[in-house]
């Protein structure tokens, strides 16, 4: 799902005008690491509120109770997601894993509220 997800990404474009502007800046020997640093991360930001907006939807799916979109917006947060690791290099399946293991071990609302 990682790979299909953001495969259908690159194909639509979404990660267009990133590639582009990050070659570019790494051709470009007047950017310093920490210019292209900061863009990189100006990227990594606005995917991970994409990822937020798809929640969003979710949310006011819920609201007005329309199921069906809701169900299609938890997708869409699954499949931002997939996009968002594969183009980072976050190896999802192994740190869910990973991460579910040591929630395992933690107490009960990991000793919160909710």
């Amino acid at each position: 799902m990682v790979i299909d997800a953001h495969n259908n990404a690159v194909d639509k474009g979404f990660h267009n005008l990133e590639y582009s502007i990050l070659n570019k800046m790494t051709m470009d020997k007047r950017f310093t690491t920490e210019e292209w640093d900061a863009v990189h991360n100006a990227f990594i930001s606005m995917g991970l509120m994409l990822i937020v907006s798809e929640a969003a939807e979710a949310m006011e799916a819920l609201r007005k109770n329309d199921v069906t979109n809701f169900n299609e917006e938890v997708a869409d947060i699954g499949i931002r997601l997939g996009d968002f690791s594969h183009n980072y290099g976050v190896p999802l399946e192994n740190e869910i894993v990973k991460k579910m293991a040591i929630n395992k071990e933690r107490p009960n609302k990991h000793n919160k509220l909710f």
